[in-house]
């Protein structure tokens, strides 16, 4: 029912979920309006040629959306169980250097069970620790800081330097490395994840009250960017990527970072995502 309801959901129109079904509209109907029953809610408002969402049908939506890509994801799992390992196994990243280590290892694994297949993710830490959460993924590279305290782990034992991005033709692109005392005149540009922008704050010492923040930015493409076309030097981890018109130049002193790479405590990981665990802890 809830595949239904997503359908009706995606093509804001019963007809046509119903072809896309290939089942009758008033079969499909039917279902929805069973549904709003069961659940005691208004799920649609019905309009003349179209249907909206309302509030708790947003929220169901979304809800609906976890369950069934569990379920596929399930599913798929099961029918593998009973054959040589197989099966996907995704992974959730971060823009680091440690994906190095990462990549050897599923490399080395996949040399021992080729029927299994790597997924990878690339997005913010916020985004990879709820969908470990979820279930949704089975692994997330993490730079620090993390609270580690809901997983297991395995430490990368990879530094991570942190880079200032200066557009061209900026007076500090030239330089080796740059203070606090070289950046507390300009205009910057700041992780956006809270934890990691203390870490940054902290590294300014008595500057980080009287910074010009312009903004701030999760990923290293777009904070390059936004370098590039002038609005802050964007302070972010130097994973060795060269973006056009800028130069990341190291921070000094130094300031650095570990990763780990994670995975839930609790819960049934698939039969391939729990090989790989074990995989991880004897290398």
């Amino acid at each position: 029912m809830l595949r239904y309801f997503l359908a009706v959901a995606e093509e804001g129109n019963i007809t046509w979920a119903a072809q896309l079904l290939r089942i009758s509209q008033p079969t499909l109907s039917r279902q929805l309006k069973q549904l709003e029953e069961e659940l005691g809610v208004t799920l649609f408002e019905r309009g003349s040629h179209a249907i909206t969402l309302t509030e708790a049908g947003r929220l169901l939506r979304d809800r609906a959306q976890t369950i069934v890509s569990l379920t596929d994801k399930a599913e798929y799992e099961l029918k593998q169980s009973g054959y040589e390992l197989g099966g996907d196994i995704t992974a959730g990243c971060g823009e680091v250097r440690a994906m190095a280590f990462l990549a050897d290892r599923m490399a080395a694994f996949r040399t021992l069970h080729p029927g299994v297949r790597f997924n990878v993710i690339s997005t913010t830490a916020d985004v990879i620790q709820d969908q470990l959460e979820q279930g949704l993924m089975d692994f997330g590279l993490l730079a620090d800081p993390v609270d580690t305290s809901r997983y297991e782990f395995l430490r990368t034992n990879i530094t991570e330097h942190w880079c200032a991005m200066v557009p061209d033709g900026h007076a500090l692109q030239t330089h080796d490395s740059l203070s606090p005392a070289d950046l507390a005149n300009e205009s910057l540009l700041l992780p956006s994840r809270e934890p990691v922008r203390r870490v940054v704050l902290n590294w300014f010492g008595p500057y980080a009250p009287h910074l010009n923040i312009a903004g701030t930015c999760n990923l290293p493409a777009n904070g390059a960017a936004m370098a590039a076309s002038g609005l802050g030097l964007y302070l972010c981890l130097d994973h060795g990527t060269t973006y056009p018109g800028v130069r990341g130049v190291r921070l000094s002193p130094s300031l650095e970072s570990s990763s780990v790479l994670a995975w839930k405590k609790q819960g049934t990981a698939s039969p391939a995502a729990a090989a790989f665990a074990r995989f991880l802890q004897t290398m």
